[in-house]
């Protein structure tokens, strides 16, 4: 019988812990190209947008380069030990949420790029993030790489702590806000608890009152807002309501039979994120029996970067084998078992690209919009608070990579020491310059006129 142990022998036999410092790189790897192509599928009027929002500095550059990290990922070395990624774990991809009982959940928000690949993927896309999220703040090169390995090393204690419970009290174990507000200190709890009273704003109330007006016949519609938010003809009303049965189908019965009772009034398309400008991303406005108003989120889930950059198989997370493979249930399935709780709204649909003459298939996931959803802006944070938060964030990833059977392993592989956190704070270093001279090499591909932008939108 295989023992933990054993595995994590064997990992550290392919990679050992200092080995993980090592940078390796694509020899053909060109920056500008890469976002060329992935332009390809997406909404052309939004490229510049996208651009523009890559180009406000380097960590919103970072931010949005998924794709070429993956691919930076993809031929470099590992231990070998595979679990369900979030697929783009940057600092910036945790946040607060509603859990289902209605109360505020910090864990990470965001899972277009998830998947199954090496756990060091993920790792890395977050401590790169420490350190030129760092620079973005103006720390020093030594104050980046110890934020770095303290958030490294708290995913080893953490990983360590958490894989020590069954597997049944790892899937029940959910997280205490309140003990996530203390890892941040006096300071950064009240910047935490400023935070959190924003999020709990951000509900159904508040979007109906800033985002809809009513119109000359008193029926709800969402206020255009070009180019962020504004209507389409991608679909007829026959259409949105087909689509919204096919969503429903995918739900949970008690929360399918909820919004049996809702109808689509209205729907616009909306500009989301950074990297995910140009997809098709969808408001869709519903109205209950009692004229009570819900709003939910149709946003379009493409491939992971984890398959059209890292090569990784494409696999919808818990279902590895199964038949068929839907972008939409990829991403929600990745969502439900890396949370400690999900919106009950997530759901998802497949083939649908309304605007295109010939219909080619789009995936796409349903959620709740704006759902108490909020986020900390590390440039709002002081270098302990900032330290701290990256050990925070590293902290919830451990927790949500220890629920895949190869967790046990890679806690077995991390050891009792820095050794790793060391390491990979080097590699983070090395990688920040990297993506600083992408930056570069994507400004000048503007100001040569062989890119699009639209800036301040």
């Amino acid at each position: 019988m295989t023992t933990v142990r054993d595995g994590a022998r064997r990992a550290r036999a392919t990679l050992g812990r200092r080995g993980q410092a090592r940078l390796v790189l694509p020899a053909d790897r060109d920056p500008v190209a890469l976002l060329e192509g992935q332009h390809a599928s997406r909404l052309p009027d939004l490229v510049p947008v996208r651009i523009g929002r890559m180009l406000q500095s380097p960590f919103a550059f970072y931010r949005g380069g998924a794709a070429l990290m993956a691919r930076d990922l993809a031929d470099a070395p590992v231990s070998g030990v595979d679990v369900v990624l979030c697929g783009d774990a940057h600092i910036s991809n945790f946040g607060f949420y509603a859990s289902p009982e209605r109360e505020l959940v910090f864990d990470l928000n965001d899972f277009d790029e998830a998947g199954v690949g090496p756990w060091e993927w993920d790792v890395r896309r977050l401590a790169a993030s420490v350190h030129i999220g760092g620079r973005d703040i103006g720390l020093s090169e030594d104050a980046c790489s110890d934020a770095v390995v303290a958030a490294a090393d708290a995913y080893r204690r953490v990983l360590r702590q958490f894989v020590e419970l069954s597997a049944v009290d790892r899937y029940f174990y959910r997280v205490d806000t309140s003990d996530v507000a203390e890892r941040l200190g006096e300071a950064g709890r009240r910047t935490w608890l400023k935070a959190a009273d924003k999020a709990r704003t951000r509900t159904s109330e508040q979007v109906l009152r800033k985002l809809t007006v009513k119109s000359e016949h008193g029926a709800l519609r969402i206020d255009d807002q070009p180019p962020v938010l504004q209507h389409v003809d991608h679909a007829s009303a026959e259409e949105i309501e087909l689509l919204f049965d096919r969503y429903r189908s995918t739900l949970r019965e008690d929360v399918a039979f909820l919004l049996s009772q809702f109808r689509p009034v209205d729907f616009a398309l909306r500009v989301v994120g950074v990297g995910s400008v140009g997809t098709r991303c969808y408001l869709i406005a519903l109205q209950g029996p009692a004229g009570e108003v819900l709003f939910l989120q149709a946003k379009e889930a493409q491939a992971s970067v984890l398959t059209s950059h890292g090569g990784r198989p494409p696999v919808v997370p818990g279902r590895e084998g199964g038949a068929g493979h839907v972008e939409g249930h990829r991403v929600v399935a990745a969502q439900r078992i890396l949370q400690t709780t999900s919106d009950p709204f997530l759901g998802w649909i497949s083939g649908w690209a309304g605007e295109t003459g010939d219909r080619p298939r789009v995936d796409y996931y349903w959620r709740q919009f704006r759902d108490m959803r909020g986020s900390i802006d590390p440039a709002t944070l002081s270098p302990v608070e900032f330290r701290a938060y990256g050990t925070l964030c590293a902290a919830l990833l451990a927790r949500a990579h220890g629920q895949s059977p190869g967790g046990r392993v890679i806690a077995g592989y991390l050891g009792r020491s820095e050794r790793y956190a060391v390491a990979t704070a080097e590699w983070a270093a090395g990688y920040a310059d990297v993506a600083e001279a992408d930056f570069e090499a994507v400004a000048a591909a503007v100001a040569a006129g062989r890119l699009p932008v639209e800036r301040g939108v």
